[in-house]
């Protein structure tokens, strides 16, 4: 029996929306949201938050969350992982890394990242979703996984690739299957305090894209294939337009 344990990472310092795991939704903070919505994953042996604040750390504790306050110098979410892990001493066989800004993920996405650990083979995992319209394909924001034939990922780019030679670009998808990363990692406990420890690499810098970094160094990465897309809350505008849609109580 596997154990895995989901931790969210939640930062206050934001460019674009300085304190957002504190944000109200619908009465409830956006990381209290985060945190019940893990709770329901049927694969999950315990969720812990991880946090570089003490408002966010006593928040937490006041919904009587579990919370790991961790050093706030950390390049990613990686890191503040591995350092959860470290500190508290945890002990288990995979680790699910869960987005702090996306109140509403659905439990079914964390069980089927989970699952990808039932092949021994991998090191890491991911979600990725098909993709069918034109505007997501080209958009550089929206990264793009490319699989093989067993799902284990071969490249991440914020270019569509293949390139399709002699096909209009509008085309691409009707002689393609492309598919979209969705940001929500998993990582086998020893894979997690290795790739902590590994330099950025030529690829990373090149688009800005991590988990290339662990493509260079050998790891492999599995991939599984969801229907959902998260709503990933990055702005107050977002936050507006999230409340905006939630039913009235």
């Amino acid at each position: 029996m596997r154990k895995i344990v989901g931790i969210i990472p939640a930062r206050f310092a934001s460019s674009r929306f300085p304190g957002k795991p504190l944000a109200d939704i619908g009465g409830k903070s956006m990381i209290e949201r985060v945190y019940s919505q893990a709770k329901k994953s049927r694969c999950l042996s315990d969720v812990i938050v991880a946090t570089d604040d003490e408002s966010i750390l006593e928040k937490v504790k006041s919904f009587n969350g579990k919370v790991c306050l961790t050093s706030p110098d950390h390049p990613s979410g990686t890191d503040r992982c591995a350092e959860v892990i470290h500190t508290l001493k945890v002990d288990c066989d995979a680790i699910i890394n869960i987005q702090g800004d996306e109140p509403f993920i659905d439990p079914r996405q964390i069980d089927l990242l989970c699952s990808c650990f039932e092949d021994t083979r991998t090191d890491l995992a991911t979600l990725i979703k098909r993709i069918d319209d034109i505007e997501t394909l080209f958009n550089p924001n929206s990264p793009k996984a490319v699989v093989d034939h067993e799902q284990f990922a071969i490249y991440f780019s914020r270019h569509p690739v293949p390139y399709i030679r002699g096909i209009a670009e509008e085309k691409w998808l009707e002689k393609n299957t492309f598919y979209l990363h969705i940001g929500i990692y998993g990582y086998r406990a020893r894979a997690l305090r290795e790739i902590t420890r590994l330099p950025p690499s030529s690829l990373e810098k090149a688009e800005s894209l991590e988990q290339l970094r662990w493509l260079e160094n050998g790891y492999k990465i599995k991939t599984a294939i969801t229907p959902f897309e998260t709503i990933a809350i990055d702005t107050p505008e977002d936050l507006e337009r999230v409340v905006a849609t939630m039913p009235r109580t």
